[in-house]
């Protein structure tokens, strides 16, 4: 199935469009953002384009999302932008086009500059599709 507008679907609920973090983003979303207070988890539907050619979804898209997810999970912890240091996966469970999945981040530990942070990717069905652990480096820039 071919990506176009109509095939992006409405967010799960309790969630909203994550706003556009830059062209990558643009072109590799839409994700979605828990709306609730203090509930820092991202959504997104599994699109053709983030399939490779057994038709579920690419690894290097599982680090995207995992990676952008984590860092909003610093910027809601500290407040400030961050760059990925270090980030390792684990994949358990193939996510296939058209399916929901979620990132479930914590903050583990915060060393001056350096955020520790990890995250249970999940699939609807309750099984956890993969593991991301990451360290960022918070940089100057603050929230206003």
């Amino acid at each position: 199935m071919a990506d176009s507008a109509s095939d992006h679907r409405a967010p799960r609920s309790g969630f909203a469009v994550s706003p556009s973090r830059g062209k990558f983003t643009i072109h590799n979303g839409p994700s979605y953002r828990a709306t609730a207070e203090g509930d820092i988890r991202t959504g997104l539907w599994v699109l053709d384009r983030h399939c490779n050619g057994m038709g579920f979804m690419h690894g290097g898209m599982v680090s995207a999302f995992a990676d952008s997810a984590l860092a909003w999970a610093v910027w809601s912890a500290t407040g400030k932008m961050s760059v990925t240091i270090k980030l390792t996966l684990e994949f358990m469970e193939i996510a296939r086009e058209g399916e929901w999945i979620e990132a479930h981040p914590a903050v583990t530990f915060i060393d001056g500059e350096f955020v520790h942070v990890t995250a249970r990717i999940m699939k609807e069905d309750g099984a956890m599709a993969a593991r991301a652990d990451a360290v960022f480096r918070t940089v100057r820039r603050k929230a206003a």
